[in-house]
């Protein structure tokens, strides 16, 4: 009998249930899928490979093209025209330029450079080839033009005349080119570089160098061509008055006026025509032109009435207007404009003409020109007169030495850049329309600029010993800033260390002339000299102090620039340290640079250490 717990007994004929049948997936559905992967995995490839042969074909492209076009420009100066010169190369360089552009602008790069990682890489490279293409097509190809109408030769006078055609013709080309990399420097700037691969950044910045150094050259080329033919009077006869500065008694634009020319130029001939020293101009009892009373309240009114003085100012525009004004009371001449050179510009040049020989006997070089100029004449001729003749006449020998082509081309343009640089090159036009190219340019010698990427201050020394002294003057300086305030505005300081490195006997072994002999009230032997700092506009006077001990200054502006000056006064062997601070309007993470008067012997700044 079965217990009454017992589980009930499984009938005899009752079987199991079927196990549910297996789903498996279509063979036809596997094999669609199958070959979208391997279609999407072709395609990538076929991405990957399509992006890296351009990528590397552009590369190559690109660094085929970059060489190129250093080689153009020593063919376009040398003026070769045959086959293998100017123009193949151009047509290689832009053939080069145009694939690179081509390959990496097509669809297929455009899509992939939204993906990240490659995207920026690829975004990087691109735009690197369309500045390349740009500059080859539309700067490169139209100075290609240049070969065979245009070289260095063509600055070389003959007869004392300069072929005026070669410029005309050059300047549309050279304006266009111009252009183009003025246009191109901005575009390469703009490249994002902050998250593409180091090859990338590497070839992105030495673009970007070589760009910006070839914007600048092409600038410089551009106002010149435009300038040059009016100024040798293409259009008719021109007069221009020069000034030879004279560094041994500071002007804030380099020295006292002691001898000047006026030089005629008619048709690309030269001619200097009348010299003149400071003794053949009047003392003005009131300024010749109306100074404003910014120039008035640093300067003074002196500024305007005598020739020595035109240049207190750094303002060359604001002299040029005195000294033309004051060759028209004397001399009844309307001058065009006004050029500046001091010696130092004469021994750049003496690199191109070679020696000269004086009337004098004396042999003039470039590595003598300097002291026998600012130092020996003083010692050879007590009259200042016969100090002025001499150099006037040694001015007037190196003039005639340029004028009558003597001078190697290449080696006299390197000169005259290196004088514009320092700013011991300056030119001043009466013509508004001239004057309107020269401006922003080291030419024509106005208030330091700035920029978002540098800001500049100025350092203006003028002599206050009425002697020629500042030969023995040596002038350091350093610029830097700190953040110490809660509102983050910055603080800068330009340093200034001057000494007087005359001999301790130069009261006694000194000329008069060179001391002064008193006539001022100035001990013999003693530099004096007033000190003019000049602020970013914007910027705060923040106090002056001289060996590290606050000292009364004079704080004024010019023309929006904040302006500390004071009065210094060393014996020989004396050194001090002068300090000018500024309070900022805002943060400032650019460079910092320091323009100052062009002293005999220029020194590097240095950067100021500035804590809080």
């Amino acid at each position: 009998m079965a217990s009454a717990h017992s589980a009930p007994a499984t009938p005899a004929s009752a079987t199991p249930a079927p196990a549910p049948p297996e789903r498996r997936k279509p063979a036809r559905a596997r094999t669609v899928v199958g070959l979208v992967v391997l279609g999407l995995l072709a395609v990538v490839l076929f991405v990957v490979a399509w992006v890296g042969i351009r990528g590397l074909q552009a590369q190559d492209a690109l660094e085929s093209a970059l060489p190129l076009a250093a080689q153009l420009q020593e063919q376009v100066l040398a003026g070769e025209t045959a086959a293998g010169s100017a123009t193949d190369t151009a047509a290689a360089l832009a053939d080069y330029a145009d694939t690179a552009r081509d390959r990496t602008s097509d669809p297929i790069w455009r899509a992939v450079e939204a993906l990240p990682g490659v995207g920026p890489n690829l975004v990087a490279v691109r735009e690197l080839a369309a500045v390349v293409d740009d500059v080859a097509t539309d700067a490169i190809t139209p100075l290609a033009t240049l070969a065979g109408k245009l070289s260095l030769d063509d600055f070389k006078p003959v007869d004392g005349q300069l072929a005026l055609q070669p410029l005309l013709d050059a300047q549309q080309p050279v304006q266009q080119a111009s252009s183009t990399l003025s246009r191109a420097a901005f575009d390469v700037t703009a490249i994002d570089t902050s998250a593409v691969l180091e090859p990338v950044r590497r070839a992105v910045n030495r673009l970007q160098k070589q760009t910006i150094d070839i914007a600048g050259t092409l600038d410089i080329m551009d106002r010149a061509i435009t300038l040059l033919p009016a100024m040798l009077g293409a259009d008719g006869p021109r007069n221009y008055i020069l000034l030879f500065q004279n560094p041994a008694e500071l002007r804030s634009t380099g020295g006292i006026s002691g001898a000047l020319a006026l030089l005629h130029t008619e048709n690309g001939a030269i001619s200097l025509t009348q010299q003149a020293s400071s003794a053949s101009f009047r003392h003005h009892d009131e300024p010749v032109l109306p100074l404003s009373d910014d120039i008035r309240s640093i300067y003074g009114d002196i500024t305007g009435e005598y020739i020595q003085n035109i240049n207190l100012t750094p303002d060359f525009a604001e002299t040029g207007a005195l000294a033309r004004e004051m060759w028209r009371i004397e001399f009844g001449v309307e001058a065009d404009g006004v050029l500046s050179v001091d010696p130092v510009t004469l021994s750049y040049l003496l690199q191109a003409t070679g020696p000269i020989t004086l009337a004098t006997g004396d042999e003039l070089t470039a590595d003598n020109a300097v002291n026998l100029l600012l130092s020996e004449v003083y010692a050879r001729y007590d009259d200042p007169a016969q100090q002025d003749a001499f150099f006037a006449a040694a001015a007037g020998a190196v003039f005639d030495a340029v004028k009558s082509g003597r001078a190697d081309p290449a080696t006299l343009i390197d000169a005259l850049t290196q004088a514009g640089r320092e700013y011991r090159v300056l030119i001043n036009s009466a013509r508004d329309d001239e004057q309107a190219v020269l401006a922003d340019t080291t030419l024509a010698g106005g208030r330091p600029l700035s920029s978002d990427a540098v800001q500049t201050f100025g350092l203006y020394l003028n002599d206050a010993t009425g002697a020629k002294m500042d030969v023995y003057l040596d002038v350091q300086t350093a610029v830097g800033q700190s953040v110490c305030r809660l509102d983050k505005r910055p603080q800068f300081a330009v340093q200034v260390t001057m000494t007087n490195t005359a001999p301790a006997d130069a009261a006694a072994t000194l000329p008069p002339y060179v001391t002064g002999g008193g006539a001022f009230g100035i001990a013999l032997g003693n530099v004096n000299t007033k000190v003019s700092a000049y602020g970013v506009p914007g910027m705060l006077n923040d106090g002056v102090s001289r060996d590290g001990v606050a000292v009364p200054y004079h704080p004024a502006a010019d023309s929006g620039y904040p302006v500390s000056s004071i009065a210094i006064d060393l014996a020989p062997g004396e050194s001090t340290v002068l300090r000018f601070d500024w309070l900022g309007a805002e943060p400032f993470n650019g460079a910092l640079e320091v323009r100052s008067t062009p002293l005999i012997s220029l020194n590097e700044t240095q950067t100021l250490p500035m804590t809080c």
